[in-house]
């Protein structure tokens, strides 16, 4: 039998960081997309500070949202598949009662 950790063995801690590390990469992407968007309307020192603004406003929301502590990653991984950056599929290998928690919280 695996040792666990907060109740997760060491084969679900190494899904759960694999698909957070894709998550956030995902995320990065995104980010780096709608950044390259908006350089091209940078033509004011006001248009550079309204993306140095956007910019820290998403750093702090990432930094926030990709907090891999087991206590709390369901929650976490509700919020990535609700809003696309994860597949419950990408999850395959955990529990069924944590991806059944995980499913119904990424409903709301």
């Amino acid at each position: 039998m695996e040792t666990t950790l907060e109740g997760w063995t060491e084969t679900e801690q190494s899904i759960a960081r694999d698909a957070f590390d894709r998550a956030y990469s995902r995320a990065i992407d995104q980010l780096i997309q709608r950044v390259r968007a908006s350089v091209e309307g940078l033509e004011t020192a006001e248009t550079v500070w309204k993306l140095h603004d956007y910019l820290s406003i998403e750093r702090h929301t990432i930094e926030g949202r990709f907090d891999f502590r087991l206590q709390g990653i369901l929650f976490v991984f509700a919020s990535l598949v609700k809003e696309g950056l994860l597949d419950l599929d990408e999850l395959s290998g955990l529990e069924a009662q944590k991806l059944a928690k995980i499913e119904a919280m990424s409903r709301f």
